[in-house]
């Protein structure tokens, strides 16, 4: 008889109602198992049938706080061996329609990658799978550990506030296995560390591991060139995650299966299996046993009237939160409030919406009893499917959504919020998140908030904030910390967005000692610190020596990253500008004409270093006399800047003066002043006063009032 697995922190508010509902048969067995595998696990869809809302809504539990909170236990209150959990849907694996025999999950199929799974983790350390939604990543990493693994405890935290007690508990055990499954809902405040797992992992190799699996659209957040895409600050929070990633093997799998594992899934004959292998054309084979196609047709053909329109609205709000940053489900109550924009939009009372309890039954609801758009109960909570995540045409979450959000999250919710918008360019969202954090205690918000402060058009409020958090941290930590001296960058850096550049040349000058002496001429920080160096150097005007600090950089940066690293190009664009300046401009045009194939080719059309290149191509054609081909390139360039970065972004407001620089030279000065005026309004509500933007933009309107 399987073991019966529960939340360490729930039970039952009486035995009587709990067998009484177990006592409806062997569906709800299976359902209760389920509703023990823990709120962030993305496979617990089964659990949402009419049985299980029966057993999950009505039979609601009390807290209480045993001994291991927060984790997976055994039905006596321990922590189960991994020969214990003994159905893939503990571990959080997306469930398969039920077969005759009632077993809950198909045969397992082993994958190519199992043998090099297997070594990973024998060897032992932090072991990563990578790939897309249902690619299968959670049932490959459940049987390979339990082959490899059967007599470790299987320490599996349920949310993140329980990762600290998870991780004491993996340390005091012999033997253990630290589940983090869907390994983004365990980063951010209060998340895995690498100090943390170095700690877990250090002189034990073999007796405790650490598996983790994530979305490859998760992990691709943390490649090298979405640190480019930062508009060149750093970001002390997003590399305190990313060297958590850096510290794993990574395995990845496919999502398409290939023909040898198609060949062994046919061997088993198992009758969903067979109907998977008939869409393997098109889909992943796990992808179609999760039935991700199929729910999301259902949720786009929901919206037609009398069909599920509030559930599907319901859904949307589900799939925004999560888009948002929330990494924790929502509770009913919240999607009951949220859901109802979504639904006026699409025409409310016209599209004669079902009840609100049925919609949440509908959402629930498994496709071919495997998983439902929703996955959760009344108690935990739900969260939308992960699969839906990487739907197409998705539009933006709508401010409804994310501040009705942001008003009811705790202060750990509000950092991954502003966090993923401060890396999305979304600057208001992030300040007004990041601010919530701060305000709530988070560590390391009021660093983060002091960059997007800065970032959205007000350094000198930034350098104020940074040089309290300056001050702090070398108290605290040092003066060559790591922490101070990203502190120190942000510092310098916003000095000279505040239009002091020789004083941020002079402070990076000093920054580069103290970060080769720390971190050693090639890291990264201290080559982050040298570009800054040649960069204010330049832009304080002595764009010679600029010119001779970026050739030195760049061969050093190439010789180490490559040519086609995201801060190579950038590099390469700050040496083309200067040396512009110093009057060969049309060499410096031809360079950065063949930059721009290179950095497309690398990088893509929406990338903010190829928008900083379009830019700089206008600029130099107004210099050599193209004013209409500049202001064209200006006025193409507010599209894609507005877009990618934001309307009111300090970029985009730049370029829109840029285009009415390029008005004015043309002649067209009634037009130029209008824009001039709408751009001082937007200028003045988002930037500081004094910003080098807003004098420019009164400068010019003084310009065009002069007889």
């Amino acid at each position: 008889m399987s073991t019966y697995l529960r939340h360490g922190r729930e039970r039952s508010q009486g035995w009587l109602r709990y067998l009484t509902a177990v006592g409806a048969g062997g569906a709800a067995v299976a359902l209760s198992a389920m509703w023990a595998s823990g709120p962030l696990a993305a496979g617990i869809g089964a659990a949402v049938t009419a049985v299980y809302t029966l057993v999950t809504d009505r039979v609601r539990p009390q807290r209480s706080a045993p001994r291991e909170a927060g984790l997976l236990l055994t039905a006596s209150g321990r922590i189960p061996r991994f020969d214990q959990v003994d159905r893939p849907g503990l571990a959080g694996v997306h469930p398969a329609d039920r077969h005759p025999d009632h077993q809950l999950a198909p045969p397992y199929v082993e994958r190519d990658v199992d043998p090099e799974l297997r070594q990973a983790l024998l060897e032992g350390g932090f072991v990563l799978i990578v790939g897309e939604s249902t690619a299968g990543k959670t049932r490959l990493a459940y049987e390979v550990a339990r082959l490899c693994f059967p007599r470790h405890a299987f320490v599996c935290p349920l949310a993140r506030p329980a990762l600290a007690h998870a991780l004491k508990v993996a340390r005091r055990r012999r033997r253990a296995v630290l589940w983090l499954d869907n390994l983004e809902n365990h980063l951010g405040a209060d998340g895995v560390t690498a100090s943390a797992l170095t700690r877990l992992l250090q002189g034990r190799p073999g007796r405790v591991v650490v598996l983790a699996t994530m979305r490859s659209q998760e992990f691709r957040r943390y490649d090298a060139r979405e640190e480019s895409r930062l508009t060149g600050s750093d970001r002390d929070a997003w590399r305190a995650q990313r060297e958590v990633l850096h510290m794993a093997v990574k395995v990845r799998l496919e999502r398409r299966w290939s023909t040898a594992e198609q060949e062994r899934a046919d061997a088993h004959r198992d009758p969903r299996i067979q109907l998977a292998l008939g869409s393997c054309d098109r889909f992943g084979l796990a992808e179609v046993l999760a039935a991700g196609p199929e729910l999301l047709a259902a949720w786009e053909n929901a919206w037609a009237p009398e069909a599920n329109p509030r559930g599907a609205a319901i859904v949307a709000a589900a799939v925004d939160c999560r888009r948002s940053g929330l990494r924790r489900p929502a509770s009913r109550q919240w999607l009951q409030d949220f859901h109802l924009p979504y639904l006026a939009e699409r025409g409310g009372p016209d599209l004669q919406p079902e009840p609100f309890a049925e919609a949440m039954q509908w959402a629930c609801k498994p496709a071919y009893a495997t998983s439902g758009l929703l996955i959760g109960n009344y108690s935990q909570g739900y969260t939308a499917f992960d699969y839906l995540l990487s739907a197409p045409r998705l539009p933006p979450v709508p401010d409804h959504l994310w501040e009705a959000l942001l008003s009811r999250v705790e202060a750990a919710d509000a950092y991954d919020m502003g966090l993923l918008a401060h890396q999305a360019s979304q600057l208001s969202r992030a300040t007004a998140a990041l601010e919530r954090a701060r305000a709530g205690g988070v560590a390391g918000a009021d660093f983060l908030l002091a960059i997007a402060v800065g970032d959205r058009g007000r350094p000198r409020e930034a350098v104020r904030s940074l040089e309290g958090i300056v001050r702090h941290r070398r108290a605290q930590l040092g003066p060559r910390h790591p922490d101070t001296l990203a502190s120190l960058h942000q510092w310098a850096f916003f000095t000279g967005e505040a239009g002091e550049g020789q004083a941020a040349a002079d402070a990076f000058g000093e920054l580069v000692a103290e970060t080769t002496a720390a971190l050693g001429a090639e890291h990264a920080d201290t080559l982050a610190a040298r570009h800054q160096r040649a960069y204010f150097t330049g832009e304080a005007g002595d764009t010679r020596s600029a010119v001779q600090q970026l050739r030195e950089l760049l061969e050093d940066r190439t010789r180490l990253e490559g040519p086609g690293h995201p801060q190579v190009l950038a590099g390469r664009r700050s040496l083309i500008w200067f040396s512009g300046l110093n009057g060969d401009l049309v060499d410096a045009e031809l360079q950065l004409q063949e930059l721009m194939e290179d950095a497309l080719r690398t990088l893509g059309p929406d990338d903010p270093h190829v928008l900083a290149i379009r830019s700089t191509q206008a600029d130099f054609a107004a210099r050599a006399g193209r004013v209409r081909e500049a202001t064209s390139i200006f006025t193409q360039l507010i599209a894609e800047r507005s877009r990618v970065l934001g309307h009111d972004h300090p970029h985009a407001l730049h370029t829109r003066l840029q285009r009415a620089q390029g008005l004015m030279s043309s002649g067209r000065s009634e037009q130029a002043h209008q824009e001039l005026a709408q751009i001082v309004d937007d200028a003045a509500r988002v930037l500081e006063p004094g910003h080098r933007h807003l004098v420019l933009a009164h400068r010019m309107v003084d310009q065009l009032q002069l007889p």
